[in-house]
């Protein structure tokens, strides 16, 4: 069977890269279609190397494609397939002079096709399973992908030139030194001789003139990538981790950056070597107006640009992508960015105060740590140590340090195997996310409400003056962040009606909420009215309760939680005698939780709402709140204790919501106390 007709009956993902092959305008895919036979049956191996086969071979596609738009006017084929039949052959002319250049082009195509054959047969020997394209790929990513195949397509493709022009020079150097040995007296003879040499000079010209063509418009397409890599998907990847640092669900794997990055640098240092290799061709070979010779210091310069990182310069080079790929962080801390000193962390000239680095802070460059083959430096168990202030004053140690101050930065010296050094080039460096600084853990609540709000607004992360004019968050964009506090801890995020009881806290009672925005002040600064603590004290409050105590809860949905008392009552009045919810208490700063329930009227007319003083996370840890919900008893008036908990909110049997979290102890085997209920029950409650 034909090659061409083989590769048109493989799978989809074969096809596709088919599709990807023939994308660019080197050889149109329907020239490939419609003369496959015949393209199949010449040797364009030869043709590239002898310029007589390769004129022969040039003519004869031209008469091809003339015979096939005469079958298309016949057979009454559709007038776009005429015109394109048209434009592909006048687009061919321009081989007209050097229709080796073209034959060198069909024989690459063809092998490349080979190669894709080739991996389909094998996949279907050894049964491999295919990764099909990923669902969330976005069009972008797809179109990158497109434009890295069409790189590596004129690589290689360039590669294969290189060996050709070689060829052409060895043919050249060999009939010339031949000529210059048998020194031929025979004027005619001499002058048909030099006929030939200044024809192949000729070729040779213009096979050295298409590759330096060629490697500029390489070049473009790698500079086109590499500022669509480091100004759109690098910078995308930065708020990703930015916003996962603060707990959001954002995915910060940076395997298909690394191999993009990869194979700009391979393209790169692929030229280099394409480079080199001409200025050993010109060694051996030069002649006036050389193009090599004029040529290629603009493209030496413009490669090493590209590789090089230059402070001077606007381009960007591939080492744009030495990253931060984990943030700091020190052990039992809130989250990452916040770090103690004295104290180990894992991974400095601070602007308010300096600091010693102790530990290994210099590492190698290693695949060994690395989970997907890049490289990777590892730094853990370093500690931060204060470096005491030679002034004497206290005025370096009133700067708060609820504000992000300052990076970590790393710098790196890298090499290149048979690559020339870098000249002028300032060796790669990144930061971290700012990060702040304490020094006990009491500032920690403060310390990380100052990450929340800086990576959640700010877009520069190297702007430490953020909070100098301190912008305020929108509603929409706060409760997200609040929600992902709960997601990153428990797994489960807030709910809209929990979202809406927050937002109410803070502005009231609106229509929407959408257009309400809170200041940094109001967030963690200013105490939440009637109370002595700020929002941010509050919130935090609840969810290191809910972590240390109720995270099972709170993950199967048994707490509704953020609910208001009016918005409680409301719930309740509507449900059965015994259905209660549990809720967070909006009085108690370091987090409490209640339950309320419902009651009737001996006459069974008045429903009436009962709630018990909050438990806070002291009480919580000597009590499962199951288990509190499970032995929870009342004194009614005969003294006669009563269980009045039977319904989790809206009907859940009490035991089918927490029997799978019921210990084999009764409630008998806990302490027993009495907990006064508020002003609507004058009875006890007794656990």
């Amino acid at each position: 069977m034909a090659q061409w007709e083989k590769l048109r009956q493989l799978e989809s993902v074969y096809l596709t890269q088919v599709d990807e092959l023939y994308d660019g305008d080197a050889f149109p895919m329907d020239v490939r279609h419609y003369l496959a036979h015949w393209i199949e049956g010449q040797d364009w191996d030869r043709a590239a190397r002898d310029h007589d086969v390769a004129m022969l071979l040039f003519q004869v596609l031209l008469e091809n494609l003339d015979i096939q738009h005469s079958r298309f006017v016949q057979g009454g084929e559709s007038f776009l397939l005429q015109h394109n039949i048209r434009r592909f052959k006048q687009s061919f002319q321009r081989y007209q002079e050097e229709p080796y250049n073209l034959a060198n082009i069909i024989q690459w195509f063809l092998v490349k096709e080979k190669e894709i054959l080739q991996n389909a047969e094998l996949a279907e020997q050894v049964q491999l399973l295919q990764v099909q394209q990923s669902p969330m790929e976005t069009d972008s990513q797809r179109n990158i992908e497109r434009k890295m195949t069409d790189l590596k397509n004129k690589v290689q493709c360039m590669e294969h030139t290189v060996k050709c022009l070689e060829e052409q020079q060895d043919e050249f150097d060999f009939k010339y030194q031949t000529h210059n040995m048998e020194g031929t007296t025979n004027e005619a003879e001499k002058t048909e001789q030099m006929k030939v040499l200044q024809a192949l000079l000729n070729r040779l010209d213009a096979s050295r003139k298409s590759m330096l063509s060629g490697m500029g418009v390489l070049l473009d397409g790698v500079e086109e990538l590499l500022c669509v890599l480091v100004r759109e998907e690098l910078v995308q990847w930065q708020r990703r981790q930015q916003k996962a640092c603060i707990g959001a669900p954002d995915s910060t794997c940076l395997d298909q950056l690394e191999k993009w990055f990869t194979t700009e640098a391979e393209c790169l240092f692929q030229v280099r070597k394409f480079l080199k290799k001409l200025e050993e061709l010109m060694g051996k070979v030069t002649y006036d107006q050389d193009p090599v010779k004029k040529q290629k210091p603009a493209l030496q310069k413009r490669v090493d640009s590209l590789l090089t990182i230059n402070p001077h310069s606007k381009v960007f080079c591939v080492f744009s992508a030495f990253v931060v790929e984990t943030q700091p962080s020190m052990p039992q801390g809130k989250g990452p960015l916040v770090l103690r000193t004295n104290l180990q962390f894992s991974l400095l000239n601070n602007q308010y105060r300096r600091f010693n680095v102790l530990g290994t802070s210099s590492k190698a460059l290693n695949m060994a740590e690395s989970m997907s083959g890049g490289m990777v430096a590892d730094f853990r168990h370093l500690t931060l140590k204060e470096q005491k202030s030679g002034g004497g004053g206290k005025g370096i140690h009133d700067v708060s340090l609820h504000h992000v101050s300052t990076y970590i930065h790393f710098n790196t010296q890298i090499g290149h195997t048979n690559a020339c050094s870098f000249v002028h080039c300032i060796p790669p460096q990144t930061s971290s996310l700012p990060v702040v600084i304490i020094s006990n853990s009491s500032q920690q609540q403060s310390a990380w409400a100052s990450i929340l709000w800086f990576n959640m607004l700010c877009l520069e992360p190297k702007n430490l003056l953020f909070f100098a004019n301190c912008p305020a968050a929108t509603w929409p964009q706060l409760g997200e962040m609040l929600s992902w506090q709960f997601l990153s801890s428990t797994t489960r995020g807030l709910e809209s009606n929990q979202l809406d009881m927050i937002a109410h806290k803070l502005f009231g009672k609106q229509q929407s909420y959408d257009a309400c925005n809170i200041s940094w002040t109001k967030f963690s600064k200013e105490n939440v009215p009637n109370t002595n603590f700020t929002f941010w004290v509050w919130f935090d409050g609840i969810l290191f309760m809910v972590k240390s105590h109720l995270e099972n809860l709170w993950k199967d949905g048994s707490i509704m939680g953020f609910v208001s008392k009016g918005k409680e009552k409301t719930l309740l009045k509507k449900k059965q005698r015994g259905t209660f919810l549990l809720r967070f208490s909006e009085s108690i700063r370091d987090g409490g939780i209640t339950f309320s329930w419902v009651d009737y009227s001996p006459t069974g007319e008045t429903p009436d709402v009962r709630s018990v003083q909050p438990f806070t996370k002291v009480d919580l840890g000597q009590i499962p709140f199951h288990e509190i919900i499970r032995n929870f008893q009342i004194l009614e008036e005969e003294n006669v204790p009563e269980n009045p908990l039977l319904f989790l909110y809206p009907d859940t049997p009490k035991v089918e919501a927490f029997g799978k979290y019921y210990t084999e102890k009764s409630g008998g085997d806990y302490t027993r106390r009495i907990l006064w209920c508020n002003e609507s029950l004058d009875s006890g409650y007794i656990l």
